[in-house]
């Protein structure tokens, strides 16, 4: 959104005019090449046009618009009603979705994709940035740019589709702009490929790798690059150069900045121990987002005006950012442009360590506060958390906390719960004594996967659902620190728990220092909450999921999932039963004004009940699909590759 006249090209499609097409009547084509970008552009369209007629206050002149002259023909009749029409096997599902009929967004993929458009237009809009729905619909019905190819009734229009969609070997960016620098390099070519691109390419193994580098080169000057962009904004960047030798001290400095994004890749070649201790971490986290940051501070080192101290400390910050930021269970999204957007808004007056902690701590970046990280290690379920790998990355740092003279890899350990998933009579018998046995079952499921309950072992088959004073004698055994520290224990339990996790939250705290006191914090800003919205959202129609399944895909429990949503607006909140199909008896719409039956609704999407007022358990999503749906709707928002975008004049 730099330059609002931009456009974006989205490529070229093949038309084939339709026989028997009539004079002055709607033209008709077959897509040929291109179904799938305008069934998306159409879905896109109509999820933003349901999005305005739910929000306040939108236009009924947008909406009629958006349905009648993008969408439909509005005077028309089937089969020519619809603009696009689809596939026999999607029809229906786009249809419904056209129409917003109470069957729109089931779980087909033109379901799925309908949902996913709703639920990423009703996140909160951020604050900083520069554009809302009114600007999304601007750019899809005037920011696209497409080449249409009309084929003429004799034309072989499949041979033109094959021309334009070779299956030869692509080339990357890398190779692009190689081509493209030494052509610029007509007498010089030999000697700054000798000197400065060869090393390049053979420090850093292949042509992507080299891609990276330049799009990472670009994110330095303008952070919303995406890295499709990267030959087309370094080319316009390049033409400014006018003499070989311009170009020759550009690939010097190229090759240069490789050499500091191969200390990233590799950081054993890192001389300085703290530093190299650090891009290490960065490179267990298997995250790319913070990559154009940690290359610019290494870049302020090799200027000459950071010290390996100060970058060291500057790199610590940036593990403390994703360390509370991963316990307290925010999703990732933003945190690429926020660590982008850093290497223009760094403070040049202060060092570079306390420049960057001052930045991340402004604003509404979600870095956690001491108090907040304190209350996510007693509540949220860790068991849950992100990726599996990352939570047995962040168990195995928690370990490297303790002193002990033994490196611990994570490859051959796993996380083990000291208290059972599955509890044991024995197990229930020793809970039951001590909190009483209407306690047991509402305690075990609040601690259960709670950080104070886990622990890392390489032999999680001696520990099973063992009563403790059996897991207590191989813990002690343990070469694992905490598990020594766990076996002190006379007995395990809530309290237990509690007190390891307070414990463990001050190793964390102390670890991994926060933002500068005074931070803003939200105060709706709870990632918990905005996690089970966007799950909600994307809970398809014709299917129903339970309070306790949902809870437990968020890592929390029933009890307090089905107390906000009794209390807060969620959406769908009707798709959420109880254990065996019913509607809760507590549910109540949070308008006071709607009064409509539930159950209908649902049986309008399609939800069947039986006669004793239970939903069909055919249509219940199981919590591999509550798990898969999430991982749609919290997509980690690594840079991705996209086609063909369009380049601002760079001058």
């Amino acid at each position: 959104m730099d330059d609002p006249e931009s456009t974006h090209f989205i490529g070229s499609v093949v038309l084939a005019p339709v026989p028997g097409s009539v004079a002055g009547a709607i033209s008709r084509y077959l897509v040929v090449d291109g179904q799938q970008r305008l069934t998306t552009l159409t879905l896109l369209l109509a999820a933003v046009r349901d999005h305005l007629r739910d929000s306040e206050g939108a236009s009924r002149r947008d909406t009629d618009r958006i349905h009648h002259q993008w969408l439909t023909n509005q005077y028309e009749d089937d089969p020519y009603r619809l603009k696009l029409v689809p596939t026999q096997a999607d029809r229906q599902s786009y249809s419904a979705v056209i129409d917003g009929a109470p069957t729109a967004g089931g779980d087909d993929p033109v379901g799925e994709a309908y949902r996913f458009f709703r639920a990423r237009l009703a996140e909160p809009t951020d604050i900083d940035a520069p554009y809302g729905v009114s600007e999304i619909l601007q750019a899809i019905v005037s920011g696209l740019s497409v080449v249409s190819i009309s084929a003429h009734p004799g034309d072989n229009v499949h041979r033109i589709f094959q021309s334009l969609n070779n299956t030869g070997l692509r080339l990357t960016q890398g190779d692009l702009l190689r081509n493209y620098l030494f052509m610029r390099l007509p007498t010089r070519g030999e000697e700054v490929h000798r000197k400065y691109w060869a090393p390049l390419q053979e420090s850093l193994a292949n042509n992507e790798r080299i891609e990276t580098l330049f799009w990472l080169d670009l994110l330095h000057r303008r952070p919303q690059v995406k890295q499709s962009q990267t030959f087309a904004f370094q080319q316009a960047r390049l033409d400014r150069l006018g003499t070989e030798d311009e170009i020759a001290d550009e690939v010097e400095r190229i090759a240069r900045l490789g050499s500091l994004y191969r200390l990233m890749l590799n950081p054993e070649l890192e001389p300085d121990q703290a530093v190299r201790m650090r891009l290490q971490r960065l490179t267990e986290w298997e995250s790319t987002t913070p990559a154009p940051l940690v290359l610019h501070l290494l870049l302020l080192r090799d200027w000459g005006v950071a010290t390996s101290e100060q970058i060291a400390r500057a790199l610590l910050s940036v593990e403390s950012m994703l360390v509370r930021r991963f316990l307290v269970g925010h999703a990732t999204q933003g945190l690429n442009r926020v660590f982008a957007a850093a290497v223009q808004e760094l403070d040049t007056s202060l060092p570079a360590d306390q420049a960057l902690n001052l930045y991340l701590s402004a604003g509404r970046k979600h870095f956690a506060t001491d108090a907040q990280l304190l209350d996510a290690v007693l509540t949220t379920q860790f068991y849950w958390v992100g990726r599996s790998a990352q939570r047995k990355v962040m168990m195995t740092w928690i370990e490297r906390l303790y002193p002990t003279r033994e490196s611990v890899s994570p490859v051959s350990l796993t996380i083990e719960h000291v208290m059972p998933q599955s509890l044991s009579p024995r197990w229930r018998t020793e809970l039951a004594e001590q909190y009483g046995t209407d306690q047991v079952d509402e305690l075990h499921e609040r601690w259960l996967h709670t950080l104070g309950n886990l622990t890392l072992t390489g032999y999680n088959e001696n520990l099973s659902n063992h009563e403790f004073a059996r897991k207590r004698v191989t813990l002690r055994a343990s070469s694992i620190r905490m598990n020594q520290e766990i076996a002190t224990n006379e007995a395990w339990g809530p309290e237990q728990i509690e007190h390891r996790a307070r414990a463990l939250a001050k190793r964390i705290v102390e670890a991994w220092p926060g933002p500068e006191e005074g931070a803003h914090v939200a105060a709706e800003d709870n990632p918990l909450w905005s996690s089970m919205n966007r799950l909600l959202m994307v809970l398809p129609a014709g299917h129903w999921a339970t309070y306790g399944d949902i809870a437990r895909v968020l890592g929390t429990a029933a009890q307090p999932l089905g107390n906000r949503l009794a209390t807060y607006p969620a959406p769908n909140a009707h798709r959420v039963l109880g254990a065996y199909g019913t509607i809760s008896d507590r549910f109540r719409w949070t308008d006071p004004h709607r009064t409509d039956d539930p159950r209908q609704i649902l049986e309008a999407e399609g939800i069947r009940f039986s006669a004793s007022g239970k939903a069909d358990p055919a249509q219940r999503l199981g919590i591999a699909d509550l798990e898969n749906l999430r991982a749609d709707a919290e997509d980690d928002t690594e840079p991705q590759e996209t086609r063909g975008e369009s380049v601002p004049d760079e001058r």
